[in-house]
């Protein structure tokens, strides 16, 4: 048997890369999510090869680098949102299954976004993940925004991936993952679109609960370095509040099943507060660190 490198893909198609079980492999040939039950978006640039690379390792753990893998138990997630900010008397609908029932009468819960429905899109460039809106005999009575979020990686993992994919020949060295995290993202585009998508909501006369942000555990640590593991909790949900669900991935199974999503933290915050935080929080350079970075330009 090989031995994985320490710097490795960790699933691919839902499963261990290693995995040759009969239905792991059928979802290599087909290029499917396990979990949209679509085909994968994760390919090359020219749309030739269909990757299907759900998580890698990193130095902070194995960490989700495809927003699809955490939508594992038919969308267990946007169910949990739904039961926090509704409570438990309305129905989860996705939106297929809601155009089923329009006759029904009752109070349900419909999932807007790129799997269920449309996306909402509002302005030349806003387009919000999910909506989950509460009707009550078909009448819209508040929705709920969230957010879905990995982490991109930089450089590549394709010998590793090609290796696993043609596990049938000799060799036992697995090459390493290239791979990198792209963490410069966290303050570059994922903390602003948080919260301009924040803002938005916070104005809505009909969004009661904000903004719900779902993501990797190892990826809100990273926020934390920008905007402090010190931010206030609030307990109120109201249209000003950030909450955060974030997630692990359970301990490696084996061969034929697939690791499970662990919730790992449940927190609200002040969109206000943690907008103040990541334009002057307690990690930001000073002004004397940009002075020395620019002297040391001039004089190497």
């Amino acid at each position: 048997m090989a031995i994985r490198p320490t710097k490795d893909i960790v699933e691919i198609f839902g499963y261990a890369p290693d995995d040759l079980t009969p239905h792991v492999r059928k979802l290599w040939n087909l290029g499917a999510c396990p979990f949209t039950n679509r085909l994968c978006s994760k390919t090359n640039h020219d749309k030739t090869i269909v990757y299907g690379t759900c998580s890698v390792t990193t130095t902070f753990g194995d960490c989700v680098i495809c927003p699809n893998r955490l939508y594992e138990n038919n969308y267990s997630v946007l169910k949990c949102v739904s039961s926090d900010a509704f409570g438990d008397d309305a129905e989860f609908l996705m939106f297929d299954e809601y155009i089923k029932r329009r006759k029904e009468s009752g109070i349900f819960v419909v999932a807007l976004g790129q799997n269920s429905g449309k996306e909402v899109k509002i302005g030349r460039s806003l387009s919000m993940d999910w909506v989950l809106a509460k009707l009550d005999n078909h009448v819209l009575q508040e929705y709920v925004g969230i957010e879905v979020q990995s982490i991109d990686i930089t450089n590549n993992y394709r010998d590793c991936w090609y290796f696993y994919k043609n596990m049938a020949h000799k060799t036992r060295i697995i090459p390493a993952s290239e791979h990198g995290m792209n963490w410069a993202n966290v303050h570059k585009r994922l903390i602003p679109q948080i919260i301009r998508k924040g803002i938005v909501y916070s104005k809505s006369k009909l969004v009661k609960s904000g903004l719900y942000f779902i993501l990797p555990e190892a990826v809100y640590c990273k926020f934390e370095e920008i905007i402090g593991a010190d931010i206030p909790h609030v307990q109120n949900n109201e249209c000003t509040v950030l909450t955060i669900h974030t997630y692990s991935l359970s301990n490696p199974v084996g061969h034929g099943s697939q690791r499970t999503l662990v919730p790992k933290r449940k927190l609200r915050v002040s969109l206000d507060e943690f907008s103040q935080r990541f334009i002057s929080g307690p990690n930001l350079p000073t002004g004397e660190e940009l002075d020395k970075a620019v002297k040391r330009i001039l004089d190497s």
